[in-house]
């Protein structure tokens, strides 16, 4: 890490240790003046939101280079245009909104991330290999367990350069990275927390760890649809392609396979530990300002950032460097997200207050299990899954009357009534749409793009935005049909 980012992070612990001593207290019934206020949103308070996905998805089409060069200005001014005159309306009460999702939900997703990312990049496949359809699927396979253990992007930093190096002899390989971005980037992440963005924001609002594992079914389902037709085409891409040789054999070379940096692989699982630990350790907290901090989470986030800088310490440089590792993926996750989390409070605030907001045709007409699947996915093809996944997750609660402090005993059995088992099944439904269909575009889930990047520097002639699209269009909206039949 440059000097120049180590300045920034020790003035940002700074300036929270001045506001946390000199931030009032909350005023005395703030969170029934915090609902009349979600109630009395206008559904237009969600445009800047809608502004600042638009920006996500537009921009690196159309303007690329404004967009490389300015998205962190579009990003600090969209959250500016919510939170500007909110603030000047509502004054503490905004405030006290603000704090609550910036340090529940994106300051912890951000260091999750931080984390995976960092000791993910100190791990280095050296491998000589030739590509054959049994070899990629192979990696596929490995990327689908993976993925759910060190998330969807360490995983896709992991395996997608030595893919590039297997099928680097091969002229048409584009499809084996669309399939990549498929399998790796989205699908492998819907066992546990620490595979999807979506899933870990859960686990902070009280889903338990395990209990993702209960989406085993789906996930099979659809990984084993999706990879047997990638067998099935590459198979016959890979065909006609040795036969188009002269030799009509693929190049030969001696294999070999050799792991650089694997003292992270232990970090990784400190990680997995860390989350664990925050899900099974029971502590009390503190409030300040109107929120509510455990103090487990408070550890877990701490030990994640002191695991990444181990990784930091421990790794060689040159490991890093044959990587292609930088921080540039990880700031502009940060300043994205960052826009994204502010515009996306009206919104949140909108949707929890159900029946009772300015969202009540919403809310009447999305009720069933398929409903939430293919809002909850759609939305998350072009907008983020993660913010997507809350929203819904919202939703649900405020159809059936369910406190957010009620999430774990609604789904662990704890709450009487057919209200627990309806939102267990309307969660699933969720969190397989914001996984899942976070594959249907580049912009849908952060490693997408991550992986288009890389392949594109690696020559590979990747197809456009809606080239993309009709590849997932043919095979992935298919499968996901399936898994309404069956499953929702």
């Amino acid at each position: 890490m440059s000097s120049r980012s180590a300045i920034g992070t020790l003035a940002a612990v700074v300036a929270a240790v001045v506001a946390f001593r000199l931030m009032p207290d909350a005023p005395p019934g703030y969170e029934v003046q915090l609902e009349r206020i979600a109630r009395g949103l206008p559904l237009w308070t969600g445009l800047p939101f809608a502004g600042m996905l638009l920006s996500i998805a537009l921009f690196p089409l159309l303007a690329p280079g404004f967009w490389h060069h300015h998205y962190k200005k579009v990003a600090v001014a969209w959250a500016l245009v919510f939170f500007g005159p909110f603030f000047v309306q509502y004054g503490v009460l905004a405030a006290i909104r603000l704090f609550e999702v910036l340090l529940i939900d994106y300051v912890p997703f951000l260091i999750l991330l931080w984390g995976l990312y960092t000791v993910s990049g100190g791990i280095y496949l050296r491998a000589t290999l030739v590509a054959t359809p049994a070899l990629n699927a192979s990696f596929f396979a490995a990327g689908l367990v993976v993925a759910s253990l060190m998330g969807t992007t360490g995983a896709s930093m992991l395996l997608v350069r030595p893919m590039l190096r297997a099928n680097h002899w091969r002229k048409h390989k584009a499809h084996v990275f669309v399939f990549f971005i498929f399998l790796v980037s989205n699908l492998g992440g819907l066992l546990t927390p620490l595979g999807d963005p979506p899933l870990f924001l859960g686990f902070i609002h009280g889903v338990p760890f395990f209990w993702t594992l209960r989406l085993f079914p789906e996930y099979l389902f659809v990984s084993a649809i999706v990879l047997a037709v990638f067998v099935v085409l590459d198979t016959r891409l890979i065909r006609r392609e040795i036969e188009s040789r002269p030799t009509h054999e693929p190049p030969h070379r001696r294999t070999s396979f050799q792991v650089e940096g694997a003292h992270n692989f232990l970090l990784l699982f400190g990680i997995l530990g860390a989350v664990l630990l925050s899900g099974l350790w029971h502590t009390p907290g503190l409030s300040w300002f109107g929120v509510h901090f455990e103090y487990r989470n408070v550890v877990r986030d701490l030990l994640i950032v002191v695991i990444g800088l181990v990784s930091i310490a421990s790794t060689p440089q040159a490991v890093r460097e044959d990587n292609a590792f930088t921080w540039e993926p990880i700031k502009e996750v940060a300043y994205l997200f960052f826009g994204i989390f502010v515009t996306i409070v009206p919104v949140l605030m909108i949707l929890k207050a159900g029946a009772g907001g300015s969202a009540r045709f919403l809310v009447a007409g999305i009720t069933e299990p398929w409903q939430y699947f293919w809002m909850s996915g759609v939305l998350s093809s072009f907008l983020d899954n993660a913010p997507t996944y809350l929203t819904f997750m919202a939703l649900a609660l405020g159809q059936l009357g369910i406190e957010t402090s009620q999430v774990t005993a609604a789904l662990t059995g704890g709450m009487p009534g057919p209200a627990s088992a309806q939102f267990a099944m309307l969660l699933k439904a969720v969190s397989c749409g914001a996984v899942m269909m976070g594959a249907n575009t580049y912009i849908g889930n952060a490693p997408n793009f991550m992986v288009l990047s890389i392949a594109k520097a690696h020559g590979v002639k990747m197809p456009s935005f809606f080239g993309y699209m009709l590849w997932s269009g043919l095979v992935l909206v298919p499968a996901f049909a399936l898994v309404t039949l069956v499953f929702f």
